[in-house]
């Protein structure tokens, strides 16, 4: 159902938008001014500002310094359109009991991801110093986030009607009122704890952080803890009637074996595809690094020394068994991450558009980008030694399962943008998003290589999002890559 439909009115966010223009007004120049004129060649297809769902003042001088600065012109545009569309067209903010309340949809599906709506406001924290309003809307989907995982920590998407059975409610596992899906993914629960260390290290407050999320904490470790299976399959097991083998779970719903060595079993990916060996790296990777910004947090808010000290025991156990377990000898690259293994001896080199994946692990503070091995994964990914790394007329870059052979994810592209080292790629990676949108003015979740007007969906916010966190960080660290 097109989401769009039900876009209404934001009188506080029009507010802000009249706020914004006439500060921007006063400081651009003439030959800003010309730039901004260029523009009016391309279409203007973003939301009309009386249907957009919230406005940042912090966000449209961003889009304005950026549109009136580079010369790319195209790119100007798209990133206009794309890194203010999660605001534009995805949320839904209020003041409830007097705190804050986001519930963020990915865009053409009415529900909240843990995963999507952490990354799709992730990249605006860093504007959020000058927009009190952004704060407040972040703060409310770290609220949002901790009410969700007290409702279940092993389900990924959630509805904001907390007594809605949406269309999955007949899966063959534990499904609670409330939830759209219950796949369960390690990084569901790392995500939200990135984002509220973020939160809290740029803003200083403290008020999301009460006793309500102090037990997501703890729910959050139990459930890792859980699915290290050291004592029996634990409490969670998933299968659905599908045509899609992806979507259900081998193994009476538990899953393909994996020895238990202290690696945490996820059993679906972030893309929300099974996983086929069930320690997923990069999620496990995820976990080591959320678990220490969660120790920090609750040592430092919440004063609470042992909870700190289980959640770096266990980030501990985790780094040495990934250290153990996840580097394998590839026959071309040497020695790689693997992208799943199950501890017996059995592996898979590839890698997936969806983040977390093995490209992305310098982007998430995992492994330093200078870090051999992760060089080495870096240059198997991003070649034919990849089964998903695509290569075609129209571009080429890193897919996966989830829609198919040949299919490149502007994601996967990004997240190659966002991690490299050298002008070239990361000039390579803004010319393949330029150049794939389809002249719709958006990224899409994935287009097939040699066509990019075959793509799939039309209003995906979090490829929008992070297309401009790409965006506005060359703009900072290398603006002559725009021009």
């Amino acid at each position: 159902m097109n989401r769009r439909d039900f876009i209404r009115a934001s009188t506080v966010a029009a507010s802000a938008f009249a706020l914004s223009k006439n500060l921007i007004g006063s400081a651009a120049s003439p030959s800003a001014g010309g730039a901004l004129a260029a523009l009016s060649s391309f279409p203007v297809v973003r939301t009309p500002l009386a249907q957009r769902r919230f406005t940042s003042v912090a966000v449209e001088r961003a889009i304005e310094r950026v549109q009136s600065s580079i010369g790319n012109r195209e790119l100007a545009w798209l990133f206009g359109n794309c890194f203010p569309n999660t605001l534009d067209t995805t949320v839904d903010f209020e003041m409830v009991n007097g705190r804050p309340d986001t519930y963020i949809i990915t865009g053409d599906i009415d529900a909240m991801w843990l995963r999507d709506s952490s990354a799709q406001v992730y990249p605006y924290l860093q504007l959020m110093k000058g927009d009190e309003q952004l704060r407040l809307l972040i703060a409310g989907v770290i609220n949002r986030h901790t009410r969700y995982i007290l409702i279940d920590p092993y389900a990924n998407g959630f509805y904001k009607d907390e007594t809605k059975r949406g269309e999955w409610k007949d899966d063959l596992t534990d499904m609670k009122p409330g939830v759209h899906e219950r796949k369960w993914e390690i990084d569901s629960l790392c995500y939200p704890i990135r984002l509220a260390h973020e939160y809290w290290k740029r803003s200083g407050d403290k008020s999301p952080f009460d006793s309500i999320w102090h037990e997501a904490i703890r729910i959050t470790l139990r459930t890792f803890r859980e699915q290290q299976r050291k004592d029996g399959n634990g409490p969670y097991k998933f299968m659905r009637v599908t045509q899609w083998a992806t979507d259900t779970v081998p193994g009476r719903g538990y899953g393909n074996p994996a020895k238990p060595v202290g690696l945490i079993y996820s059993i679906f990916r972030p893309s929300d595809d099974a996983t086929v060996f069930p320690f997923l790296v990069p999620a496990n990777f995820f976990a080591v690094v959320s678990l220490r910004q969660a120790a920090e947090m609750v040592e430092k808010i919440r004063d609470d020394h042992d909870l700190a000290k289980q959640c770096r025991a266990l980030a501990a156990e985790v780094e040495v068994a990934l250290k153990e377990h996840a580097i394998v000898n590839h026959p071309k690259a040497g020695r790689v991450y693997a992208f799943e293994v199950d501890a017996y001896g059995n592996y898979y080199c590839t890698d997936d558009g969806n983040i977390p994946n093995l490209l992305s692990l310098p982007y998430l503070g995992a492994v330093p980008v200078s870090d051999e091995i992760y060089q080495n994964t870096r240059r198997m990914l991003m070649s034919g030694q990849n089964p998903y790394w695509c290569i075609g007329k129209a571009a080429t870059g890193l897919g996966g399962p989830h829609v198919g052979v040949d299919m490149i994810w502007p994601l996967g592209v990004v997240t190659a943008g966002l991690t490299a080292t050298k002008d070239a790629e990361i000039a390579y990676c803004l010319e393949t998003l330029q150049t794939t949108h389809a002249g719709t003015g958006f990224m899409h979740e994935a287009f097939h290589k040699d066509d990019p007007k075959n793509f799939t969906r039309s209003w995906f916010a979090w490829a929008n999002t992070i297309f401009g966190e790409l965006v506005w960080k060359t703009f900072n660290e290398r603006p002559h890559l725009l021009s």
